[in-house]
């Protein structure tokens, strides 16, 4: 039997890298999947082809830091549906990379909206979805960068730092309900927005590499090395799993 038969997830940050691999991934172990994005084109076209002519997958645009529209889409999501069973809060940028004392109000507070509110509104609005489902599974993206730090990107470090925390505070509030709350940890993901943060450094070949080389495997992970995480995290085979941070980063952390 598939490994999320019956299940319907919520995926947000959908429609391209590691948002998209795991839609396909769920979809590919049973699941039904609500993609949500602001990229219309991309994440309806996705939506559409994980369908396959049937109800197994749905889009619709929402913006994650805004709390009228989390809420009004997880319903949408749990009467189209029938329930929800399982939450992947993905969406995220990378924000402004420069030291911290050159950063505005506006670049920190719109890193913070994305990636932290985005998170906490996930879950404000799924819980009596999934309480209604009798339990189920949040997943929360945060990074390497959640555990340890760079120079670099410091509202990004700032916002996974946040995620893995709230992470464990609501794995322990919502236990009782058996509602599983995790952390997934990547390293460096060849995704678009890794490849927009390399190629802003000027050679891309060359950042690529260097970038490569941090990680004790020698390369860079793909989309679906988090994916296959996120599918055991929301499945049954996790059900004693909670509060826990998933690290998944060719080594980088281990250092």
């Amino acid at each position: 039997m598939p490994r999320l038969a019956d299940k319907v997830a919520v995926v947000t940050g959908a429609a391209l890298g590691i948002g998209q691999a795991i839609c396909r991934r769920m979809v590919q172990e049973g699941a039904k999947i609500a993609l949500l994005d602001l990229l219309d084109s991309e994440g309806a076209a996705l939506a559409n082809e994980l369908a396959g002519g049937d109800q197994r997958a749905a889009y619709w645009r929402c913006d994650v830091s805004v709390e009228r529209e989390v809420e009004k889409v997880m319903a949408e999501v749990a009467a189209t549906f029938g329930r929800v069973d399982i939450v992947v809060n993905n969406a995220g940028v990378a924000g402004a990379n420069k030291p911290t004392h050159e950063i505005t109000e506006a670049e920190w507070d719109w890193v913070q909206a994305i990636n932290v509110k985005g998170v906490f509104f996930g879950t404000k609005h799924a819980i009596a979805h999934l309480r209604r489902a009798g339990g189920g599974a949040i997943i929360n993206l945060s990074s390497i960068y959640g555990l340890v730090s760079a120079p670099d990107v410091p509202p990004y470090h700032a916002s996974k730092g946040a995620v893995r925390l709230m992470t464990k505070t609501d794995a322990l509030i919502y236990a009782p309900d058996q509602i599983r709350v995790n952390s997934i940890h990547p390293g460096f993901i060849w995704t678009p927005m890794v490849e927009h943060h390399l190629a802003a450094q000027g050679d891309l070949a060359a950042a690529r590499a260097a970038t490569a080389a941090l990680h004790p495997l020698g390369r860079m992970g793909e989309p679906d090395d988090i994916a296959w995480g996120a599918v055991y995290l929301a499945s049954d085979e996790a059900r004693f799993v909670t509060g826990s941070e998933l690290v998944i980063d060719g080594g980088y952390t281990a250092r």
